[in-house]
């Protein structure tokens, strides 16, 4: 019997490769390959009917070496205890690639969003705040959007945790709606930050935007935000998906006319001339010059490594890659951007609302937009340096520039007590 995945074993496997790359003595890591906290929670919700469902809840803090936690909270029916933690180690990595002071937290909690009203989730909601209130705080640890949540449940996580504090605490969650303290850029950031992230390294390999075909697996807020700058900076968007299934067109799809469509209409109503209908299995192995897989982890397995057809994946989800496909990636020869930069431009922007609401100020879209950018490309150039200079996989090389930044302040810090 195959051994089951285990995103966190994941994280161990690359965590130690970046380790022996740069000589790390193990006393110097130890710390860092263990959560520094774990809660679970039962979360007993009144149903529309009446009834009483109770749902398991997680909240991961990795690490608060280098600031509070920062995370996302996921609802999805496949949460479990190791994704999470997982997450949030990703999280403390992507906060030291990007060299802002956070560290890595994650939330999730076990439940189909989509099977519950309105009502329904608000309890869920308010519930599973009162539950890890404990751990979470503008100074502790911040929540953010993540698959299955949204602005509406930032909101409502705000606005629990300032009933329970006796005072509004905007900065206790980012991506909240822009009313009650979120910031302009927000929801396109992560997206945004993919569409730099490409864009330099194409610039990198030589490839012009503008000859460049591009798959886009997921269509939700890093996805759809991804096809849509790409196509706007002049690539070809030859197929996107969404978990009902995909699309394909050799010549390019229009991407606003498909977002738009799917606003009402499922995926598999969608017909135009060229445009062929496909899995997303088929999504992965298409025919381009770059792939985004912007859905959920462990997407890129051996067998789609095998076949897959891309010069260049730069990778919108956590984890979309196994160890195992790493491998076979690089031996054939295609650059896979680490997600723990890729994706990076969410909790970025999420500072700049978390600064904002720490001094009550509001910055300009095109402030924001251009701190994004800045930033963006500054990990970038950082992880591109070691890439070049030691001639590794530039996921070792996200993770050493990461890893030297903890160590430093693991340093700095010293072990209590």
């Amino acid at each position: 019997m195959s051994k089951k995945y285990n995103p966190y074993d994941n994280f161990i496997n690359v965590l130690e490769q970046a380790a022996t790359e740069i000589n790390l003595a193990q006393n110097d890591y130890e710390t860092i390959k263990y959560p520094e906290r774990e809660l679970k929670v039962s979360i007993p919700v009144e149903m529309d009917d009446g009834s009483v469902r109770v749902f398991e809840g997680y909240r991961v803090q990795h690490s608060t070496l280098r600031g509070p936690g920062k995370g996302g909270i996921r609802y999805h029916q496949d949460v479990n205890i190791d994704e999470v933690k997982a997450l949030a180690a990703w999280m403390t990595f992507k906060c030291a690639v990007v060299n802002i002071p956070y560290g890595g937290a994650k939330g999730g909690v076990t439940v189909d969003p989509k099977t519950l009203s309105s009502n329904e989730l608000k309890r869920l909601t308010r519930r599973y705040t009162a539950m890890i209130l404990p751990l979470i705080g503008p100074e502790k640890d911040i929540p953010a959007p993540d698959v299955g949540t949204n602005a509406q449940v930032m909101d409502w996580i705000m606005d629990t945790y300032s009933i329970m504090r006796g005072y509004t605490i905007p900065g206790v969650v980012t991506g909240k709606h822009i009313a009650i303290g979120g910031s302009l850029g927000r929801a396109e950031a992560t997206g945004r930050g993919v569409m730099i992230i490409t864009a330099e390294m194409l610039s990198k390999i030589g490839i012009n935007p503008k000859e460049c075909k591009v798959a886009v697996q997921g269509l939700g807020n890093v996805g759809g935000i991804s096809a849509k700058l790409l196509s706007e900076i002049g690539c070809c968007i030859t197929a996107i998906s969404n978990v009902s299934g995909g699309l394909y067109c050799k010549t390019g799809l229009d991407v606003n006319e498909i977002l738009t469509f799917l606003q009402t209409h499922s995926i598999s109503e969608y017909k135009k001339e060229g445009v062929t209908h496909i899995t997303n299995d088929e999504l992965l192995v298409s025919e381009c010059d770059v792939l985004v897989p912007a859905a959920l982890e462990n997407q890129i397995t051996v067998n789609i490594a095998k076949e897959l057809k891309a010069r260049l994946i730069v990778e919108g989800a956590n984890g979309p890659t196994t160890v195992d496909a790493d491998a076979i990636l690089q031996k054939r020869g295609i650059i896979v951007v680490p997600d723990i930069l890729a994706n990076a431009g969410g909790v970025v922007v999420s500072y700049c609302e978390w600064v904002q609401n720490l001094q009550s100020l509001n910055w300009d879209e095109n402030d924001v937009n251009i701190t994004l950018k800045r930033v963006m490309k500054r990990a970038f150039d950082a992880v591109y340096d070691v890439y070049i200079k030691k001639n590794i996989p530039m996921r070792l090389a996200a993770y050493i520039v990461a890893l030297e930044r903890l160590c430093v302040s693991r340093d700095l810090r010293g072990i209590f007590p």
